[in-house]
């Protein structure tokens, strides 16, 4: 299906979400909040893709909202937007079943860095930065930047973060648990391409109760995660991937993962 404001594409098991209005540094506007709740579900309709890769076009992942849009007349209220526009497509990635890898170039600011962290890893080119943009506009962070932010750098660090408004250079970032690697800028898209590949190749259903557990690790005390990981694992173990993990140990070749 063709959108707007978003470029899909499937390489094998792995999808790719672009955020496409590379002249606004592809800001969102109400086109693309639709179009990226639309296009990550066709993604997760997908049976053939197991990991996507989100990423923007030209020369930066997302400047937050476009501020255009944003300063002139609406029919919502920033409340409605935000809840009924923006949270479903950054619940679409954290509810996923499958594996999100963000792909960062230039700035993830505003809104555009709750979609990145929303992602269960992320790369960032080298000069790419997660920019916490509210503090100069006199607004609080949204999307879900409080949630992601406090749990990653703890409350003292989050605070400044947010307070002095920093750009967040990507190997600081990955200093700080916000992110999982950097590469070159040149090399970005190639690089989350083969780490997709790689995360593709995981067991499905395997992988998807990991990233369950792990979503509601921070809410839940330790007894009723060990309660929980009790009864996924029993899934697991009685599934004919766990067969074919075995048989492949033994048989000393690589897995063929099918998700049942």
């Amino acid at each position: 299906m063709d959108y707007d404001t978003i470029k899909t594409e499937v390489d094998g098991a792995v999808g790719i979400l672009t955020l496409n209005r590379p002249d606004s540094l592809n800001a969102f506007n109400t086109q693309m909040r639709a179009d990226f709740v639309t296009a990550a579900a066709e993604m997760e309709a997908n049976e053939a893709v197991r990991a996507v890769v989100l990423t923007g076009a030209g020369r930066g992942f997302c400047a937050g909202a476009d501020l255009k849009e944003t300063s002139g007349q609406r029919d919502k209220t920033v409340t409605e937007i935000l809840i009924e526009e923006y949270k479903p497509g950054i619940m679409a990635i954290a509810n996923s079943d499958k594996t999100y890898i963000a792909a960062v170039a230039g700035p993830a600011s505003g809104i555009g860095a709750a979609y990145a962290q929303a992602c269960d890893m992320m790369i960032m080119g080298e000069s790419a930065y997660i920019y916490m943009a509210f503090a100069a506009i006199a607004l609080v962070p949204d999307g879900g930047n409080t949630w992601q932010l406090v749990r990653q750098l703890g409350y003292k660090r989050a605070y400044q973060a947010i307070l002095e408004g920093q750009k967040i250079p990507a190997a600081q970032a990955v200093e700080w648990g916000l992110a999982n690697r950097v590469t070159a800028d040149e090399t970005l898209l190639e690089d989350a391409m083969s780490w997709a590949a790689q995360a593709a190749n995981a067991a499905p259903l395997a992988m998807r109760n990991v990233k369950q557990l792990l979503r509601a690790a921070t809410e839940t005390d330790l007894g009723a995660m060990i309660d929980d990981e009790a009864r996924r694992q029993f899934e697991c173990m009685h599934s004919a991937d766990f067969a074919e993990g075995v048989s492949a140990f033994f048989e000393k070749r690589p897995p063929a993962f099918k998700g049942q």
